[in-house]
């Protein structure tokens, strides 16, 4: 081909280029990177919403993955990909620490107790879980929502013994609302999505925790920069608003 054109043709595939960043070559187009993430069930409408906020900003497309710590963590060790790994506290993020790059703070929560609906049973805060005959469902111990309920009692020198253990917040939720348990401690946040299905009693600040949720970034991501910039972007002024809207206290 002469010169010339082929200057010509040259210079319109690199406008195309500037034009948009997404095209990887002169006639020749590339679906959006896609960012997968895992996190536990108790963030499932504030990372569904926050993953539509960076999408749409970033020009991504942002892929849930949600269910309990254990089972995430289980996931990155069978080398499922991932990009960016939430958990429910910093016990479950340091089994997953081989797998995961430096990790921080993205949100913090708290607890309350699930009872239901108009608190039949009266329960009114914590030494109340012991009553006999009284079914109260926990988090298994494996798992962030059940280390975090068995702080609490620890704090009030009390064994609660659970008439059933749960693989997440979402579901001690569900057994309280389908009349199988008749209280269970779950994440305050768990209780916008149960609706009129149950009611919460509060846990007094000085027998609470404070719940915190780490994220990091994954080792072997397909995407390790967009990943970090995901990863970076969930503390940052954009995500706030949005993690303070589900009832979530930013970092």
């Amino acid at each position: 081909m002469p010169l010339r054109p082929l200057l010509r043709r040259l210079a319109a595939c690199a406008g195309v280029l500037l034009l948009a960043p997404a095209v990887a070559g002169c006639g020749e187009s590339s679906a959006p990177v896609t960012l997968t993430v895992f996190a536990p069930p108790s963030l499932t409408e504030v990372f569904t919403e926050l993953g539509a906020v960076y999408g749409r900003s970033h020009g991504v497309k942002v892929r849930l993955v949600f269910g309990g710590s254990p089972e995430l963590v289980e996931r990155l060790r069978e080398r499922q990909r991932a990009d960016v790994l939430v958990t429910g506290d910093e016990t479950a993020m340091q089994t997953a620490a081989k797998y995961v790059g430096a990790r921080r703070i993205v949100a913090r929560n708290s607890m309350t107790i699930a009872v239901a609906p108009g608190n039949p049973r009266e329960i009114h805060g914590v030494t109340d879980l012991i009553r006999p005959g009284l079914r109260v469902v926990l988090g298994s111990s494996t798992t962030p929502v059940g280390r975090y309920a068995r702080q609490i009692t620890a704090k009030e020198g009390l064994t609660v013994r659970a008439s059933s253990e749960e693989i997440s917040a979402r579901a001690v939720l569900t057994r309280v609302r389908t009349g199988e348990a008749d209280a269970g401690i779950v994440y305050i946040t768990d209780m916008r999505s149960a609706g009129a299905a149950a009611s919460s009693v509060p846990i007094p600040a000085d027998q609470n925790v404070t719940v915190a949720y780490p994220a990091a970034p994954v080792l072997n991501s397909d995407h390790p920069e967009a990943a970090r910039t995901l990863f970076t972007w969930l503390t940052s002024a954009q995500a706030r608003p949005v993690l303070h809207r589900h009832g979530f206290v930013p970092p």
